[in-house]
């Protein structure tokens, strides 16, 4: 098939690849009848993977965490390359999910099911899109819904258990707001719909130690601060913490760095993009561009 046939995306699913508007699951597919599964996305920018190791790493652990059996790892990343390349994007979101897969008629042994792997590329997705981001989103913190317990699901092992995560979306825009985060049982922030969240207060770079994804876009950012002498600390705190800071922003494999200018309705320090928040955005786009976190994709020539 042509690259305009996989111009929306590719997909991979039972052994074949497909153009994404045609990829389907089976309807008895235990990663969709009980969420049980998981998955990971990886950004393509520019024509190169950002850190898919550390993607593959993060994946294949939560795959372990859930005893689902995935392909050996050089079989995967094939996988994956060639859904970018038979789409051709040169910006692009790129998920691998595992699940549980078909239980034969009448089994309810998980330890007797094949598990499956599904993956496909389509265009970048933005959280916030660079317009937005330049503006600054509003958020809020939930008061209707509180996470849910890490004793019940594990947040560090990517899941589809966002029932508390979309009733706090619902919240954010009743109350006329962007995104929400949502705080756990003792009243610590934990994480916002598909984003870590940092807050600069006092001098230091601070994200939340529990309750929360172990994010590669956090883990880079966190990095990136290092380099630059940029003292972080890994910790709990509650939401006084985010009407106080001096900035506040999110970090996700779907928007990079996001700035947040509003808390509950009022303004995180001028009400603007911090000084801060900018600098290290531009520090995270610009490790896009070449490097050891890079993997350049071999396209086909036209």
């Amino acid at each position: 098939m042509s690259d305009e046939t996989y111009a929306a995306g590719c997909a991979w699913v039972e052994g074949d690849y497909l153009p994404v508007a045609q990829a389907r699951i089976p309807l008895l597919d235990m990663g969709f009848s009980r969420s049980d599964c998981t998955y990971d996305v990886v950004a393509v920018w520019q024509g190169g993977f950002f850190r898919l190791d550390d993607h593959l790493d993060r994946f294949e652990r939560g795959c372990a965490c859930l005893q689902l059996a995935t392909p050996p790892r050089g079989t995967l990343r094939e996988i994956l390359f060639e859904c970018v390349r038979r789409s051709a994007l040169r910006d692009a979101y790129v998920e691998m999910i595992a699940t549980r897969g078909v239980p034969r008629a009448g089994q309810r042994d998980p330890r007797l099911i094949e598990n499956r792997f599904y993956a496909y590329a389509i265009p970048y997705v933005w959280i916030a899109n660079p317009d937005k981001q330049a503006e600054g989103l509003r958020l809020v913190v939930a008061g209707s819904v509180e996470r849910i317990s890490s004793r019940a699901v594990d947040p560090t092992v990517k899941n589809f258990h966002w029932g508390d995560l979309v009733r706090g979306q619902f919240e954010a825009y009743d109350r006329e707001a962007d995104t929400v985060v949502l705080l756990d049982h003792d009243g610590h922030v934990t994480e916002g719909p598909g984003f870590n969240l940092f807050a600069y207060a006092r001098g230091t770079l601070l994200t939340p130690a529990d309750g929360v994804l172990h994010g590669i876009t956090r883990r880079t950012v966190l990095e990136l601060a290092e380099r630059e002498g940029i003292p972080t600390r890994i910790t709990r705190f509650g939401p006084d913490l985010l009407h106080e800071a001096d900035e506040l922003f999110g970090t996700s494999t779907a928007g990079g760095v996001m700035p947040v200018v509003m808390v509950d309705g009022k303004p995180v320090g001028t009400g603007k993009p911090g000084a801060l928040t900018e600098h290290l955005r531009a520090l995270y786009w610009n490790a896009h561009r070449g490097g050891a976190w890079v993997e350049q994709v071999e396209y086909r020539s036209a």
